[in-house]
């Protein structure tokens, strides 16, 4: 349930700054402002992990004055020194040199994958159920640690869309009292490759071509299919990308997975093999294929919105952190899955998640520079009781992620930042570099010593250090290769499409006969058909027929698959925290009706949004402000759509002002109120209305009695039942199924 602080908005969050701003250029001097209510920022700790207990604003601007970079008052920041007004710049000009050379370097080089991203500060708290079987702090009782979170996309630049298909980051930094713990994951619990040697291939693959530097952000590419039509270990992975999986609704609404199998030790050294799964309290909901190709020319931030918005209006997403836990044995094998396979998901029905803690996402970052895109992850920060195992991927990983932070982050130093700085005493011997902020004592970083009294001292076990699992290695020789156990890159893959509904069967091969249809090469269509027809006939034939080409017969041959219905987004009943629902009115609405309507969503925990024929305040007393126009909604934006209002075309309803009122709209319906309701119908959600505005309906072509309408005499039981609708995510029975599949 959404849970506001003094001074977050009761309704549309957005707003920019933390106080409202003047229509006329401010001339009394001023200390800069604080963040808003949502917002925090790294907490206060020095370089070397202290507790500094300084105002954590006291880090970033402060004084009434403009300043140089060196603290030097400027009166004038507007106009360069020059030799006379009309004269040339002098290159005197501190001031201006400063200005423009620091801008010409506020750059970093962005991510080479998981560029596009957004974070959130919050806490885990531990439900102590993992410290059987760990030693780690942060899994005791109760415990309480904080993180930051950055979700991202993996394909596109900094610069791309949200919605794009793709898989999504699902990093977490634990600043544990033992150090920082990085859980560095995905929204799919499976990767395309086994072996990280073959990182710098699928990323090749699924970039841009090389030659035109285009499309952007898409798997939709002759490349992209070239790879994975050929390395069919990436089969799996890639149906997860072509179900809905790879268009979530929000980061709100993700699963979260550690992909890899990690190792968890307790104090007498016993182990476990786990899997780390992050479920979301929201459930799992994605977009239709239609809403994201709107939203990503509407709304191209809607993700990064969605999360910022939910935290400021006091929706705070949560998740909780589960674990599968299997026996560490020699094969490390389980039910005939390799556990050592990062292509392989074990499926809960086999072994049950259990949850082991909460974790909240409460507050914003201030500056998204130096929060979201300086963070830096690394599966190298472990901590007690938390350990690798050779999964050939992840070992890569260990290698990887340290490798890009130093050119990235610009040398050795990164871990001073203020987002990435421990939570934990630092007496390392590392010293100097780019960027060391830490100012060292002593003269002997080097063990041992006796000029510093041998300082830093390995820790013993009461200090309890970090203790690396005595893993058994098996004889062997030397040579390049996977084990036997990874080769069958189909069963899984079947196993997924088996366990998928029909509505959301017909979502994946339209998924599939999209992004091949995009393809040029004939040979990539046909080796990637042949791929399908591997996992499912019915599959392979109807994306087959989207393309024109034969359906081949398949070379593989299955036995009895049992579904996994875990695997399945559709059922159930879900909260519905930060949802947020459209009230489309006229020029003069019934205020009182709309205050109670709007109370009502207010009151569920969803964000209710205004949409009017102009901005401002709608109607004759003023007390209801507009937050979207028939020009600026678009049915992406809402979960659900109610009609309080007969909305006959507003004044601006001429296509040459807005294109979308070139929509056809009969019954003296705006056009763009026609265009809205016909997207939310066929996207599946709930629509009400109630009273004699039941005619909106019938003039936008909607059926009666349809799934997911409703129309009553009354607002609030009308209301009501789209609440109850709208907990489901869709009204599913409005899908139309082929059959085929």
């Amino acid at each position: 349930m959404r849970q506001r602080t003094e001074g977050q908005a009761s309704t549309a969050p957005g707003v920019p700054g933390s106080e409202t701003a003047p229509l006329a250029e401010p001339t009394t001097p001023r200390p800069p402002l604080p963040p808003k209510p949502d917002q925090g920022t790294p907490e206060p700790v020095s370089p070397t992990g202290q507790d500094t207990g300084i105002d954590p604003t006291l880090n970033a601007q402060g004084g009434e004055h403009l300043t140089t970079a060196h603290g030097s008052r400027r009166a004038d920041t507007d106009h360069s020194l020059k030799a006379g007004r009309r004269g040339p710049v002098l290159l005197q000009d501190h001031h201006f040199r400063e200005k423009i050379s620091h801008f010409d370097h506020e750059r970093i080089p962005e991510r080479v994958v998981h560029a596009r991203g957004a974070g959130a500060h919050g806490v885990f708290r531990s439900y102590g159920t993992a410290s059987r079987i760990s030693s780690a702090a942060v899994f005791g009782k109760d415990v309480e640690t904080p993180v930051f979170v950055r979700f991202s996309t993996v394909l596109g630049s900094r610069g791309s869309a949200d919605l794009a298909r793709d898989t999504r980051g699902f990093a977490t930094k634990f600043y544990t009292s033992e150090g920082t713990w990085d859980l560095v994951g995905n929204n799919i619990p499976v990767f395309f490759i086994q072996d990280a040697i073959k990182f710098p291939d699928v990323i090749h693959a699924g970039k841009p071509h090389p030659d035109r530097e285009i499309p952007q952000a898409q798997s939709a590419h002759d490349t992209f299919w070239d790879f994975v039509s050929l390395h069919t270990e990436a089969q799996h992975h890639t149906i997860w990308n072509m179900s809905d999986r790879g268009i979530p609704r929000s980061y709100r609404t993700m699963e979260g997975f550690g992909v890899h199998t990690f190792r968890l030790v307790d104090d007498a050294g016993r182990s476990v093999l786990v899997k780390f799964h992050w479920k979301p309290k929201l459930g799992v909901h994605s977009v239709l294929w239609e809403e994201a190709q709107i939203a990503m020319g509407m709304d191209p931030d809607v993700h990064r919105r969605d999360l910022a918005d939910a935290i400021e209006a006091g929706a705070h997403p949560e998740w909780e952190l589960g674990v599968q836990v299997f026996e560490d044995n020699e094969e490390q094998v389980f039910e005939g899955i390799d556990l050592l396979d990062p292509t392989k998901i074990v499926p809960e029905e086999l072994a049950p998640v259990e949850p082991v803690g909460l974790m909240t996402l409460n507050r914003n970052p201030s500056n998204y520079f130096a929060e979201t895109e300086q963070v830096a992850f690394n599966p190298n920060n472990l901590v007690r009781g938390i350990d690798v195992t050779n999964d050939p991927l992840l070992q890569g990983r260990l290698f990887s992620y340290l490798d890009t932070q130093l050119s990235r982050l610009g040398g050795p130093n990164w871990t001073q930042l203020p987002i990435n700085r421990p939570h934990a005493p630092v007496n390392d011997m590392l010293r100097d570099g780019m960027h060391q902020t830490a100012v060292h004592s002593g003269v002997a970083p080097y063990h041992p010593n006796s000029l510093d009294g041998n300082n830093p001292f390995p820790a013993d076990e009461p200090a309890r250090p970090f203790i690396d699992h005595p893993d058994p290695v098996a004889e062997s020789v030397k040579e390049r290769g996977n084990p036997v156990t990874f080769e069958d890159h189909y069963t899984q893959t079947r196993l997924f499409w088996l366990s998928m509904s029909d509505v959301e069967k017909e979502h994946i091969a339209q998924a599939y006969t999209f992004e091949l249809g995009k393809c040029w090469e004939q040979a990539v269509k046909e080796r990637q058909l042949q791929a399908l027809a591997n996992i499912d006939e019915k599959l392979c034939a109807v994306v087959a027929q989207g393309l024109g080409l034969p359906a081949p017969k398949p070379t593989v041959k299955h036995g009895r698959i049992k579904p996994s219905p875990a695997l399945s987004q559709v059922g159930g009943q879900w909260p519905l925290d930060g949802r947020q629902v459209g009230i489309v009115v006229d020029p003069d609405p019934d205020e009182n009706d709309l205050l109670a309507v709007v109370s009502a969503i207010d009151d569920a925990g969803m964000v209710p949004l205004v949409i009017a024929p102009h901005g401002g305040p709608v109607g004759r007393g003023g007390k209801v402000v507009a937050h979207r126009t028939y020009l600026t909604a678009r049915s992406v934006e809402f979960d659900s759509v109610l009609v309080a209002g007969a909305v006959p075309p507003a004044p601006d309803a001429r296509q040459g002002l807005d294109a979308k009122a070139g929509a056809v709209a009969p019954g003296g319906v705006d056009p763009r109120v026609h265009l809205l309701l016909g997207e939310v119908f066929r996207q599946a959600k709930a629509i009400g209305t109630w009273g004699a505005k039941g005619q909106v309906l019938t003039a936008a072509g909607l059926p009666e009695g349809a799934p997911g309408v409703v129309s009553g005499k009354d607002a609030a039981a009308v209301v009501e039942q789209v609440v109850t609708l709208m907990k489901s995510h869709r009204a599913w029975e409005r899908f139309p199924v082929s059959g085929r599949l």
